[in-house]
């Protein structure tokens, strides 16, 4: 049995291999970046889920103190404590730093 192949029978199979390849690689590709975006999107999710937690325990115990006045030191650290922490992340977000460091001839960017 003998298989007789054209030049253009030959350059038809190798494109549609090529083609092939192609759409597989493209599909990859799309997964990937839809597992990324579902990804990022339920981190998203979690972290709004833990800061409106958060969010919940720190007004309820600001207010369990505001409301049953005592002592004075204490509602000034009860609304003083919070209000660092946040000064502290926000300082810490929109603080613009850069580290340049000589690059060596093979690191990457």
């Amino acid at each position: 049995m003998t298989i007789n192949l054209t030049p253009t029978q030959i350059l038809a199979a190798i494109g549609v291999v090529v083609v092939l390849v192609w759409v597989w690689r493209a599909s990859v590709r799309r997964a990937k970046a839809t597992a990324n975006a579902a990804r990022a999107g339920a981190r998203l999710l979690s972290l709004t889920g833990r800061v409106l937690l958060m969010t919940g325990a720190i007004v309820g115990v600001q207010w369990v103190v505001i409301t049953h006045r005592g002592d004075t030191v204490v509602l000034l650290v009860v609304l003083g404590l919070p209000a660092l922490f946040a000064a502290y992340t926000l300082t810490k977000a929109l603080t613009i730093t850069t580290h340049d460091s000589p690059r060596g001839r093979g690191d990457r960017r």
